[in-house]
C-alpha cells in the first residue's frame, strides 16, 4: 500500500492566457490549496504566470526549472516548466486568441508526454478555450478526444462531472442536438453505465448506485412519447444488472437529478450533454469539476470554461479549479496503489 505521506507530483497547467485559468492558479497558489494534495509544477508561460500573480495579489516565488526532477517543493516557491510561447503584450486579455489557444494545445501534449514518461503523476488544467485552440492548429473536438488519442483508448475514455460527491456521466457529449439519437445503442449506453461504476470504484466506492436518464419527456410514456427507453436504454440497464452492476432507471431527467441530489444514486448517466450539465450548474456551477476517465492518468479541469467576461479583473474564484487539483491528486494515489 502507498503511505499516506505519499505525495503524487501535479501538473497545474495555466489553461488559455486570455481567460481567467492564470489568475485561478495564482490564487491557489497565494493561498496555498494545493500543496496539501500534491507536489505542483505549473506548466505554461512565466510572463502569463507572474502577470497573473500581480492580478491576485500574490506574493510567491515563481523558479523556472527544465525538467521536474530539479523542483524542491519549497514552502511559499512554485516552480514552472517555462513554456515561453505567450508574450502578454500581444494578446488581449478577455479576447480569442490564436497565439494563445497553440499555447493552449501545447501545454496539453507537454503534460501528457510527462505523464507518459510517468515525471507527473497526473495534471489538472485550468480553462481552456475551444476555439482558440482550432484557431491554434489544434483541431480535436474536444479535449477529451485529444487524451484518448494519444493514448491509444479514444473509444473508450469520456469526460466525468463532479460536485460534491454526485458523478455524472454521459452517453454522447459534444455531438448537435439532431445527431443524439444515431449516437444511442444498446452498447454505448451500457459503456457510460460501466465508466461511471468504474470511475466511483476507483476512487474507492465499493458498491455505487448508477441511476440511469431516460431520453423522451415523461420517459417515453411506455413507448407514446418515444420508444428509445424501452429499445435501448431499459436493455442497457438489465445488462449492467447481470455485471454486477447496481443500474437502477431509467428515470426522466427532471426526476433523475432530484433523487440524485437526495443522495439516492452515487452516479448518474444521461443521454446527452445538457440533460446533466444544466442540472450540476445550476447546483453548483462554481465548485464542479470534469474529471477524464478510463486513461492511464489523472486528468480533471473546473468545469466552468475561460470566463473572458471577468478575466484580468481579479474577480474570478477558484473553487472548481482547487476541486480538480483535490481530485487529480486524490486519484493520482490511487492509481499508484493499484
Amino acid at each position: 500500500m502507498i503511505q499516506d505521506s505519499f505525495k503524487p507530483i501535479i501538473g497545474l497547467l495555466l489553461g488559455d492566457a486570455c481567460g481567467v485559468g492564470p489568475e485561478l492558479i495564482a490564487r491557489l497558489c497565494k493561498e496555498d490549496k494545493v500543496n496539501e494534495h500534491c507536489n505542483p509544477i505549473i506548466i505554461g508561460d512565466k510572463r502569463i504566470f507572474e502577470r497573473a500573480r500581480e492580478i491576485v495579489g500574490g506574493a510567491f516565488e515563481i523558479k523556472v526549472i527544465e525538467n521536474v526532477q530539479e523542483a524542491k517543493f519549497e514552502t511559499n516557491v512554485y516552480y514552472i516548466l517555462d513554456q515561453k510561447d505567450v508574450d502578454p503584450n500581444i494578446i488581449q486579455v478577455g479576447e480569442i486568441s490564436e497565439v494563445a489557444g497553440k499555447a493552449s494545445g501545447d501545454m496539453l501534449i507537454r503534460a501528457l508526454e510527462l505523464c507518459k514518461e510517468k515525471k507527473l503523476d497526473g495534471f489538472a488544467f485550468a480553462p481552456l478555450n475551444k476555439a482558440a485552440m482550432k484557431l491554434g492548429g489544434h483541431h480535436f473536438e474536444s479535449e477529451n478526444k485529444m487524451f484518448g488519442h494519444y493514448f491509444g483508448c479514444e473509444e473508450k475514455t469520456c469526460e466525468v462531472n463532479v460536485l460534491e460527491d454526485l458523478w455524472t456521466s454521459r452517453v454522447t457529449s459534444h455531438v448537435p442536438v439532431k445527431d443524439i439519437v444515431k449516437n444511442l445503442s444498446i452498447e454505448s449506453i451500457l459503456e457510460g453505465i460501466k465508466i461511471a461504476d468504474n470511475t466511483l470504484k476507483f476512487s474507492g466506492k465499493a458498491k455505487p448506485v448508477i441511476g440511469v436518464a431516460a431520453l423522451n419527456p415523461h420517459g417515453g410514456e411506455n413507448g407514446t412519447c418515444g420508444r428509445e427507453e424501452i429499445d435501448m436504454i431499459m436493455p442497457a440497464i438489465e445488462k449492467a444488472k447481470e455485471q454486477g452492476i447496481c443500474a437502477v432507471g431509467p428515470y426522466p431527467a427532471d426526476i433523475l437529478f432530484i433523487k440524485a441530489f437526495n443522495k439516492e444514486f452515487d452516479a448518474a448517466v444521461t443521454m446527452y450533454h445538457d440533460q446533466g450539465q444544466i442540472a450540476l450548474k445550476l447546483k453548483g456551477f462554481q465548485y464542479g469539476v470534469t474529471f477524464h476517465a478510463n486513461l492511464p492518468t489523472a486528468i480533471a479541469t473546473a468545469a466552468h470554461g475561460s470566463a473572458f467576461d471577468i478575466a484580468g479583473k481579479g474577480i474570478a474564484t477558484a473553487d472548481a479549479m482547487e476541486n480538480a487539483v483535490k481530485l487529480t491528486s486524490r486519484v493520482a494515489k490511487s492509481l499508484k496503489d493499484k
